[in-house]
Parts: C-alpha cells; structure tokens; sequence
C-alpha cells in the first residue's frame, strides 16, 4: 500500500474518531446540564455532597444503562460520585457475565467446593 493511500486512510479514520467525539460530548453536555439543575448534587448511593470545586468528580448514571434514553424529566438519570458509577457498571457487568445472583436457582445452588471435607482423615493419618 502507497504511503499516500495510508495518509489518506489514516486522515479519514482520524475525522471519523473526532466526530464521534464531539457527538458524544453533544450528547453528554445535554443531559449532564439537564441533570444537574434537576437534581441536588449529592451522590445517590454514598451521599457525598459536592461543590462547584469538585463538581467534575458527580456523574450522570443511565439506569437502564442506555445513554441515548435521556427524557427530559430525568427519570431514566441519577447523579453518583465516580467511585459509586464505576460500581454500579461493574455491578451490571457482572450480572450480564454471570447471571442474577438473586435468582432462586442460583441462589439454591451455592458453593459446592468443600474445602476442609477430608480434614479428619488427613489430622489423624501419620506423615
């Protein structure tokens, strides 16, 4: 392949990269605004309080998880510190991975690795 074409592919890729940005931004700047002037700027799940100094460290959580459902009432939005949003996705990825862990079926399964079963038998037996 010619260097030209490279540039040329490259360039492109590059334009792409930054319109997907700035849509992104568009769209976070919306619905960021819109939930920061429903809601007071408290974390929903620690209770953290913040400020305009530390206002960058408050995010806007999608409930159901899709960033395009933004009603204007906010019903699909809550505010949470970073710590608990990283949470709160690792907790959905998880469920998606593994499954309900509130389910009754996996509730009823549990552990079934037993550790310590033949404990008895190896105390008494002579090395």
């Amino acid at each position: 392949m010619s260097s030209g074409k490279r540039d040329s592919d490259r360039g492109r890729l590059d334009g792409i990269v930054a319109a997907a940005r700035r849509y992104r931004e568009q769209r976070e700047q919306g619905y960021r605004e819109q939930a920061l002037k429903l809601y007071p700027w408290v974390c929903g799940r620690c209770g953290r309080e913040f400020t305009r100094g530390n206002l960058h460290e408050l995010t806007v959580h999608h409930r159901d998880h899709n960033h395009d459902n933004n009603p204007p009432d906010g019903s699909n939005w809550e505010l949470l510190c970073l710590f608990c949003h990283d949470n709160e996705h690792m907790r959905h990825v998880d469920q998606v991975r593994y499954g309900d862990s509130t389910s009754p079926e996996r509730a009823q399964r549990g552990a079934t690795f037993q550790p310590f079963a033949d404990l008895a038998a190896r105390l008494k037996r002579k090395d």
